[in-house]
């Protein structure tokens, strides 16, 4: 027989030895819901990713087993962090690997090495469309202009659902080759070129004649605002006295870079102004000096993004007028998220940006002022003749643009 006295001592341990391994179990259990940054992770939430790690690793595990082919577990993973992304589907918001994200970055900088195609997706027919392929690079001396479609390369069809793998494939060491495939007047013809390293240019200028400039904006790059002064202090010396600002085919860039070219151009007020799913509002100003002289800016369908917010600026201040074809129609800003622990980043579509008198132009572009056509035989010229300048004749909406700055100056 066990004693009273025992009994209770048995039992007073029994409890201490249950607390303790309780608390114990308590502790490891609240380890295993912290993560690093301290966060502590919601029973909903560890949840979901219990169910979503189980569902992972099953799939894993059927095919790591039974695939045909030995799979690189780290390409499964890739896949399915870009998988998530593209379920958004949204076209402006992307997962990059930290090999991709460097790329990225070297293409902002300017430099990369590849054909020298800047390309889109057409909404008409989602095919990947030619915007501009850059003076003296591979694909324009080969004889690629812009409008073309690419429906194939090296041999694999392509189509607007496949632009960042497209874009990829044609990129590569300088002196190896890439087979394009190009539709054009309904034929397909195969374009073999030699990758080599481009350097973008963001800009050109020149004068028209003796009173009007004219500079060219290809994009928004890390240097465009100190190139953009540079280009009409130069004019300035020349003696322009109104300007000609081309934005067709610019299919945007880096935000902060447009808005300071704005400034140049804007009287005091508002650029643009951007807006977030919970209602946070970003204002990007522009001060009182500016460039305060006849102003004309050209657009088509191509002209995208940071060059809407530009156009779209300078017609709801009244500060120049707008002229050839309806643009894109891209309002809305990306924000890179990361670099994550292994260098990999998201760039994801954070808000909305509107006009400064609160136009909504995602989807719907920035209407010109005055509408005018490219002519046809410009585009025949331009196949024929690659690397040349475009004659003035040819180029209806820069011909019309010098003519309304003109009729500025003489008012």
């Amino acid at each position: 027989m066990i004693s009273k006295r025992a009994a209770v001592i048995g039992a007073i341990i029994l409890i201490i030895c249950t607390a303790f391994f309780s608390s114990f179990i308590t502790l490891q259990v609240n380890k295993y819901l912290m993560i690093k940054q301290g966060d502590v992770i919601q029973a909903q939430e560890y949840a979901e990713l219990k169910d979503f790690y189980r569902k992972f690793n099953q799939l894993k595990e059927v095919i790591m087993e039974d695939y045909l082919e030995e799979p690189e577990l780290d390409t499964l993973t890739e896949g399915a962090l870009k998988g998530m992304v593209a379920s958004l589907d949204d076209p402006y918001t992307y997962y990059l690997t930290a090999e991709e994200y460097q790329e990225f970055l070297m293409d902002m900088e300017g430099t990369y090495a590849g054909v020298g195609l800047s390309v889109s997706v057409s909404d008409e027919d989602n095919m990947i469309t030619v915007v501009n392929a850059f003076k003296g690079s591979p694909a324009a001396e080969a004889g690629i202009a812009p409008g073309d479609k690419i429906v194939g390369v090296n041999g694999e069809d392509v189509d607007g659902s496949m632009l960042d793998e497209a874009v990829q494939k044609m990129r590569g060491e300088p002196g190896t080759s890439v087979t394009i495939s190009i539709l054009r007047n309904g034929e397909i013809k195969d374009y073999t070129i030699e990758r080599a390293v481009i350097d973008i240019p963001d800009m050109e200028y020149r004068m028209l004649d003796e009173e009007v400039g004219y500079i060219w904006l290809y994009r928004f790059d890390k240097d465009s605002a100190k190139n953009f002064v540079d280009a009409v202090n130069d004019l300035n010396s020349q003696g322009m006295k109104g300007l000609v600002l081309d934005l067709r085919n610019n299919p945007g860039g880096l935000l902060d870079e447009c808005v300071a070219i704005a400034d140049m151009l804007l009287p005091e007020g508002l650029v643009l102004y951007s807006e977030d799913k919970h209602g946070n509002r970003e204002e990007y100003p522009s001060n009182e000096e500016h460039l305060d002289i006849p102003l004309a800016v050209l657009v088509n369908e191509f002209s995208a993004s940071a060059s809407e917010v530009l156009s779209g600026a300078i017609q709801d201040h009244g500060a120049g007028v707008i002229i050839g074809k309806t643009t894109f129609g891209k309002g809305l800003v990306q924000t890179i998220r990361g670099p994550f622990k292994e260098g990999d980043v998201i760039k994801l579509t954070t808000s909305k940006y509107f006009t400064p008198n609160g136009r909504d132009i995602n989807e719907k572009g920035v209407e010109p002022d005055i509408e005018v056509e490219e002519l046809e035989e410009a585009y025949e010229y331009l196949l024929e003749n690659p690397n040349e300048e475009l004659p003035l004749e040819l180029d209806a909406p820069l011909s019309r643009g010098l003519e309304e700055v003109k009729k500025q100056l003489k008012e």
